[in-house]
């Protein structure tokens, strides 16, 4: 029986995109914050001018499946992260917008073979995001691991 499992040690060789919903941007650009940490604590060359790392800004959340997609077909990727939150209001909007996207995503995802994490946040109220992204923690490092796993084991997988 083989047992088949991502790891996070060494990151040096995995080109890691991330798309960033702007809309909400005081929490996308904290998970952001975390992210980069994580996957530069893990080995990934988050300079400037690295080729290991590009961020892409979209405008909101609706707009993180096509981007994805665009990134997805670009071939030069092993991984993708979204990174997004949604906050509930008075209006359905909040179900449309999430609904969308997460399907969108994973549409993604399962159509392109390419492993995309999801993460936008979504939550009832502005002050349940911040926690999420640095008061009590940090998902975006979370998000980050998961791409580090997901990109290691899809390597190991096709290998």
């Amino acid at each position: 029986m083989a047992s088949i499992e991502g790891r996070y040690t060494n990151a040096s060789n995995i080109k890691v995109g991330i798309v960033v919903a702007r809309f909400n941007d005081l929490i996308t650009s904290k998970l952001l914050s975390g992210c980069v940490d994580c996957l530069s604590r893990h080995g990934v060359d988050t300079s400037d001018l690295s080729s290991q790392l590009d961020i892409v800004w979209v405008p909101g959340s609706l707009e993180l499946p096509l981007v994805c997609q665009t990134l997805a077909r670009a071939s030069k990727y092993d991984v993708l992260i979204s990174l997004g939150a949604v906050i509930r209001g008075d209006t359905p909007h909040f179900d449309v917008v999430i609904g969308e996207t997460s399907k969108g995503i994973a549409s993604v995802s399962r159509d392109s073979g390419l492993p995309i994490i999801f993460g936008v946040l979504t939550t009832d109220t502005m002050q349940q995001a911040l926690e999420r992204a640095g008061i009590k923690s940090n998902l975006g490092w979370t998000y980050a691991l998961q791409a580090l796993e997901m990109a290691s084991l899809m390597k190991e997988i096709n290998s």
